[in-house]
């Protein structure tokens, strides 16, 4: 529990540093809102965020939601991912390990992975190269075991 506060507090000061430089307003509703997103473990949308909020009786807005989304994304508390066909996914990105994701084409379920030959490759590439590369994407697309055992959420 004193990990995930202390996180909690670090990712409250790089915002308010960010709103701050950037000349922008620092509400309750915009630091409740990155509350809840380090509150949670999992890929989420704007849609399930604004719901999730809705149901604890936070009085918050959906453009609020969208637009303190955009704002953690800019200052890289938060990671922007569109797999897919599928709308946009959020995931906190402090402290985090780099990672990489499979996602179900038919349901649209994310796995996260993490294989030390990625960063390998990604150290001799850039070696070769001659990049400096500062960080990757890898997304993996497939069907999952639920889809072929007939048990799977199709959303398509």
């Amino acid at each position: 529990m004193k990990v995930m506060e202390s996180t909690k507090e670090a990712v409250k000061r790089i915002f308010c540093s960010f709103l701050e430089e950037k000349g922008f307003r620092k509400t309750p509703e915009r630091f409740t809102i990155l509350d809840e997103i380090y509150s949670i473990n999992h890929h989420f949308d704007v849609e399930s965020l604004y719901i999730h909020m809705k149901n604890k009786k936070y009085r918050v807005s959906r453009a609020t939601v969208y637009n303190t989304l955009e704002l953690l994304v800019s200052c890289d508390l938060v990671t922007k991912h569109q797999f897919g066909k599928n709308m946009a996914q959020f995931e906190k990105s402090y402290g985090y390990k780099q990672h990489d994701h499979i996602i179900c084409i038919d349901c649209g379920k994310v796995v996260e992975f993490c294989d030390p030959r990625i960063q390998q490759i990604q150290s001799m590439m850039g070696d070769i190269l001659k990049f400096d590369i500062k960080h990757h994407s890898l997304n993996l697309y497939g069907n999952c075991t639920k889809l072929r055992e007939g048990h799977c959420d199709r959303r398509a």
